[in-house]
C-alpha cells in the first residue's frame, strides 16, 4: 500500500467484539477504518469462547432431554455422545458465524490487515505481515486486543486444560475436576456431567459463581448437588500432579481429588504485552488499560475497548464499547457505558440471568431497612412446569422507588435477560412493570408476577 493508503481515520488493533464493532459503527460514520487482527475476526468470543461454548451447552440440553423424555410421556434412549459429530455441530456454527462477519467487514469496505500489530506512535501502528513490516497511521486509535485464559501458574498440556483446549477435547472425559467456580467453571462442569462425566467442582470462595445474587449462588448449588455435581466451596488449590490415568489435584485443606482431567477455570487475564502500549506512553494496571468513562487512554487520540479495560468481560460489553469509541470519535457524545446495567448471563443448566445490584450491593448503598425484595418461584409459572424446570425471579427495589436488581435461576431463563435490562435501565418502579400485561403462558410472566407481588398485590403466592 501507498503511504496515502496507509492513512486512516480510524485503526483497530484487534479483530474481536469489540474491534469490529468500532469499525463497522466507524464506516457508517464515514470513517476510513483498518482492522488489525493476528488471528481470526471475531475473536475469542466467536472462536474460543461464547459461541462455541453455547453451542456444547445447547447438546447438553438435548443429551438431558433425550434422557429425561420419559417424563413427558416419550420413549427415547441416549445411547452415545458422538464427540466427533458434536465437534462438527460446533465448528459449524462457529464457521458460519466467522464467514458472515468477514463479509460484513468486507461489505462495509474496511482494509483487514492479517498480522501481528504493534503501537509504534501515538497515531502509527506498525503490523508483522508475512509479506513484511507495514506501518499505518491514524487519526484515531483504538486498543481492543482481548483476554485470555488464567491459569495461576499451573502448566497446561496433557490432561490439565483451559477452556480453548476444552472446546476441543475429542472425548468425553469419565471425570473431571473444574478449577473454579464462576461463569466458565459451572458451565464446563454443566455440559461435562450432561454428558455424563463425574464432575466435582473446587472454588476458593465459599459459594458458585460469587459475584452474582446470593440466593442465586444457593440455588444453584442446591440444583448441581441435585445434579450429582460434586463440589469443594471454601478450598483452594494447592498443586495437581499428572499421572498415568489423568491428574491428581491437591487442596489446601489436605484434601486429595483424582480425575481424568483437569480444567483450569479460574477466569480470564487482559492480552496487553508486547504491543507496545507502555512505550507509548498508555497506562496499565494489572495488566488493564486505564480509561477515562469515554474509554480514553489520556494518550493522544488513543482509545481501549473489551476485555482489556477494568471491568465485566463480557462480549456485549465488548460490543457497546466499539459502539461507543466509534460514536465518541465522530462528535455523537454517547452516554458513558453503565456497567450496573449490563445483563449477566450464565448459561449453565439452570441458567442464571442478572441485571442491576444484588441484594448485598443493594443494602450497602441504600441502607437494608431502604430496600424491599420478592422471590417468585417458578413452580407458580405454567410454563416453567412444562419445561420441568424450577428456579425463581428475583427483584430488588429501593424503599418506594425503582427496580434496582433483577435476577433469575432456571432453565431457558437467558431470554429473560431483555425485559430486566429495560426495567433496570429505565429505573421501571414495580407498579409499572406490574401493569404491564404480560404473556401467558410464558416465563416472561414470571416476571410481571413478581413485580405485582412487589407492588404489593401477589396472585399466584403468597
Amino acid at each position: 500500500m501507498s503511504d496515502s493508503q496507509n492513512n486512516y481515520d480510524l485503526i483497530v488493533l484487534g479483530g474481536g467484539t469489540a474491534g469490529y464493532a468500532a469499525a463497522l459503527r466507524a464506516t457508517q460514520l464515514d470513517m476510513k477504518v483498518a482492522l488489525i487482527e493476528r488471528d481470526k475476526v471475531g475473536g475469542t468470543c466467536l472462536h474460543r469462547g461464547c459461541v462455541p461454548t453455547k453451542a456444547l451447552l445447547h447438546v447438553a440440553e438435548v443429551a438431558d432431554s433425550t434422557r429425561e423424555a420419559s417424563v413427558f410421556g416419550i420413549d427415547a434412549t441416549l445411547n452415545n455422545i458422538n464427540v466427533e459429530d458434536v465437534l462438527k455441530f460446533k465448528s459449524g456454527i462457529t464457521d458460519k458465524n466467522h464467514k458472515g462477519l468477514q463479509g460484513l467487514i468486507k461489505m462495509a469496505g474496511i482494509d483487514t490487515v492479517i498480522g501481528e500489530g504493534k503501537l509504534t506512535g501515538k497515531d502509527t501502528v506498525t503490523v508483522s505481515t508475512d509479506e513484511g513490516d507495514v506501518e499505518l497511521t491514524g487519526k484515531n486509535i483504538v486498543l481492543a486486543t482481548g483476554s485470555t485464559s488464567r491459569t495461576l501458574g499451573i502448566e497446561i498440556g496433557g490432561n490439565v486444560l483451559t477452556s480453548t483446549e476444552a472446546l476441543n477435547l475429542d472425548r468425553v472425559p469419565k471425570s473431571a475436576i473444574v478449577l473454579g467456580g464462576g461463569v466458565i467453571g459451572v458451565e464446563f462442569a454443566s455440559i461435562w456431567n450432561s454428558f455424563g462425566s463425574d464432575v466435582t467442582i473446587v472454588e476458593g470462595l465459599p459459594n458458585l459463581v460469587a459475584n452474582e445474587d446470593a440466593s442465586v449462588s444457593k440455588g444453584l448449588e442446591r440444583a448441581f448437588k441435585k445434579r450429582k455435581i460434586k463440589q469443594k466451596l471454601g478450598v483452594f488449590f494447592k498443586e495437581v500432579e499428572q499421572t498415568s490415568d489423568g491428574v491428581k489435584v491437591s487442596l489446601e485443606d489436605g484434601t486429595e481429588l483424582e480425575a481424568e482431567v483437569l480444567l483450569v477455570a479460574v477466569g480470564r487475564g487482559p492480552v496487553t504485552e508486547g504491543f507496545g502500549f507502555e512505550e507509548q506512553g498508555v497506562k496499565l494496571d494489572r495488566g488493564f488499560v486505564t480509561t477515562n468513562e469515554r474509554l480514553h487512554t489520556g494518550v493522544g487520540n488513543i482509545y481501549a475497548a473489551g476485555d482489556i479495560v477494568p471491568g465485566l468481560q463480557l462480549a456485549h460489553r465488548s460490543f457497546a464499547h466499539g459502539i461507543f469509541i466509534a460514536e465518541e470519535i465522530a462528535g455523537k457524545n454517547p452516554a458513558p457505558l453503565d456497567e450496573t446495567g449490563v445483563p449477566r448471563i450464565t448459561y449453565c443448566d439452570p441458567e442464571i440471568f442478572s441485571v442491576g445490584l444484588t441484594e448485598k450491593k443493594a443494602a450497602e448503598k441504600y441502607g437494608e431497612d431502604k430496600i424491599e425484595k420478592v422471590e417468585f418461584p417458578l413452580a407458580g409459572n405454567a410454563k416453567s412446569a412444562i419445561l420441568n424446570t424450577q428456579g425463581f425471579i428475583k427483584i430488588i427495589r429501593e424503599k418506594d422507588g425503582p427496580i434496582v436488581g433483577v435476577h433469575g435461576l432456571g432453565a431457558r431463563l437467558s431470554e429473560q435477560a431483555g425485559e430486566a435490562q429495560l426495567i433496570v435501565n429505565w429505573e421501571a418502579f414495580p407498579e409499572e412493570v406490574a401493569s404491564l400485561i404480560h404473556g401467558h403462558p410464558t416465563q416472561n410472566e414470571a416476571i410481571g408476577e413478581a413485580a405485582l407481588a412487589l407492588a404489593g398485590k401477589p396472585l399466584h403466592f403468597r
